[in-house]
C-alpha cells in the first residue's frame, strides 16, 4: 500500500531523525518511490543532503580529539567520539574496495575501519592493537554504507590494556563484529581522577 505524500514525508522526517546517515537510495527503497521523489521531499521539508547531515552530526558531537593517531589515518569518517567511551565512523564501499568479479567488499577494509576506530577511541598518545577476535556476519557490497560503532568495555590497569568492542552495520544489519584488546601507554584520565 502506497503512502500519501503527507504520510510519506512524516515518515521520512522520523526515519532521518532516527538515522541521519541513511542515503536517498535507501529511503527510496524503503518508501517505494524514486530517488528524485525523496530529494524533492527533502527539499520541501528543508532536510539537508546526506553529506551536510553527516557534517552537522560531527560538528555537534566532536568534543574530544583523537589522540592516538592523526584523524586522516582513520579508515572511514569519524562522526562521533568520546575518548575511552565510544566512537562511530562511516565508510562508503566504493569500486576500489571490492573484488571485481562479485562486487563484494574486501574484508581488510571492514577490519581496517573497525581497527582504526578501536585505536582512535583510546585516550592516549600511543594505542596499538595487541589482539583481536573478528567475525564477518554477511558480505558487504559495493555502494553500501558501513556504520561502525566502537564501545570501550573496560580498562585493565595492571596490563595497560583496554578492551574495545566494534560492531559494524549496513542499514541496521550487523555485518562485522570485532573484540579488540588494545595496548595503551598509560591509564585513562578517568582512572586518575
Amino acid at each position: 500500500m502506497r503512502l500519501s505524500k503527507k504520510e510519506r514525508q512524516a515518515n521520512l522526517l522520523e526515519t532521518i531523525k532516527d538515522n541521519p546517515f541513511i542515503t536517498d537510495e535507501e529511503l527510496a527503497d524503503r518508501f517505494g518511490v524514486s530517488v528524485q521523489t525523496i530529494r524533492l521531499d527533502r527539499m520541501e521539508l528543508s532536510i539537508p543532503e546526506l553529506r551536510e547531515r553527516i557534517k552537522n552530526v560531527a560538528e555537534k558531537s566532536f568534543e574530544d580529539e583523537v589522540k592516538s593517531l592523526p584523524i586522516e589515518e582513520v579508515i572511514g569518517e569519524i562522526i562521533d567520539i568520546e575518548l575511552d567511551e565510544s566512537a562511530i565512523s562511516i565508510f562508503d564501499v566504493k569500486t576500489e574496495h571490492v573484488f571485481v568479479r562479485n562486487r563484494i567488499a574486501r574484508g581488510h577494509h571492514l577490519f581496517a575501519q573497525a581497527n582504526s576506530l578501536a585505536v582512535a577511541v583510546i585516550n592516549d598518545e600511543l594505542a596499538l592493537t595487541a589482539k583481536s577476535t573478528i567475525r564477518f556476519t554477511r558480505p558487504v557490497k559495493e555502494g553500501e554504507r558501513v556504520v561502525a560503532k566502537a564501545k570501550v568495555l573496560h580498562i585493565k590497569d595492571e596490563k595497560d590494556r583496554t578492551m574495545v568492542e566494534v560492531q559494524s552495520y549496513v542499514g541496521g544489519e550487523l555485518v562485522f563484529r570485532g573484540d579488540f584488546e588494545m595496548y595503551r601507554s598509560k591509564k585513562s584520565e578517568k582512572d586518575e581522577a
